[in-house]
C-alpha cells in the first residue's frame, strides 16, 4: 500500500508536474530520474519538504518554452534521493496513481502545478489480481519477436515468472515506443487492456521491415 493512500481523496489535490516526453510512469513502477535544471531542483526540494509527490506528464503541443500537457499523467512518490558532487539530484519516483489534469494552477514557483483529479483511477491504489485470461505464452512470443527486431535483450527468466502487473507495466515504461503510443499505454483502463495494447504494439513493430537500429532502453 503506497504510504497510506487508500482513497483518491487521500492524495494531494494540487501537485507539481514534471513534463518529460517519451516517458511514462505507472502505478508501482519505478522510474530513476537525473534532475539538473534549476527549476526542477527547486521542485524536488519542495516535494522532499512535503509529501514527496510529483506528477509525471508527457508534453503535448505548445511551445518549447511552454509545452502543452497531456491530459493524463501519473503521480509518483520520491522513494530514493541522492545528491551528486556537481549539484544534480538522482531520484527514483515510484508510481502511486494516474490522474487527469483538471486545471493548471497559477503558481509563483518556477515549476508548474496542476489540480489533479484522481477519482477515475482510484483502483490504481491497489495491486490488481492476476488476470486468468492473460496468455503469457502469446505475450512472450510477441516480446521475443520485438526484442529480436530491435536487437534488444532482457532477463528472460524474470519475464517468464514476474507477476503480470510488474511485467506489463515495466515493459510499457521501458520499451522505446513513440510518445503517443506510450500515452495510450498509460491511459489504458485496466491491466488487461494495457497488456493487449502492448502486445499489439510489439507485433506491429516486429512486423515492420524498416530500420532495425536499436534505440536505447534507458
Amino acid at each position: 500500500m503506497p504510504q497510506g493512500y487508500v482513497r483518491a481523496l487521500d492524495l494531494p489535490q494540487v501537485i507539481p508536474v514534471f513534463p518529460l516526453g517519451g516517458t511514462i510512469l505507472l502505478p508501482r513502477g519505478q522510474l530513476p530520474l537525473n534532475i539538473f535544471e534549476p527549476r526542477y531542483l527547486n521542485m524536488v526540494d519542495d516535494a522532499m519538504a512535503g509529501d514527496r509527490i510529483i506528477g509525471l506528464v508527457q508534453p503535448k503541443g505548445g511551445t518549447p518554452a511552454l509545452p502543452g500537457l497531456s491530459p493524463v499523467g501519473c503521480a509518483g512518490r520520491i522513494t530514493s534521493f541522492a545528491e551528486t558532487s556537481d549539484g544534480r539530484y538522482l531520484i527514483t519516483l515510484t508510481g502511486v496513481s494516474r490522474f487527469r489534469i483538471a486545471a493548471e494552477m497559477p503558481s509563483k514557483t518556477p515549476y508548474r502545478q496542476v489540480r489533479a483529479a484522481f477519482e477515475a483511477y482510484e483502483d490504481d491504489l491497489v495491486s490488481p489480481p492476476e488476470e486468468p485470461d492473460f496468455d503469457r505464452d502469446a505475450f512472450l512470443d510477441a516480446l521475443r519477436a520485438y526484442m529480436a527486431h530491435r536487437l534488444l535483450d532482457i532477463d528472460w527468466e524474470t519475464a517468464e515468472t514476474a507477476p503480470m502487473e510488474a511485467l506489463v507495466n515495466s515493459l510499457s515504461m521501458a520499451l522505446p515506443f513513440e510518445p503517443a503510443e506510450k500515452q495510450a499505454l498509460l491511459e489504458a483502463m485496466g491491466l488487461m487492456p494495457r497488456a493487449e495494447a502492448l502486445t499489439a504494439l510489439m507485433r506491429i513493430d516486429a512486423a515492420d521491415g524498416g530500420d532495425d537500429a536499436a534505440p536505447s532502453m534507458q
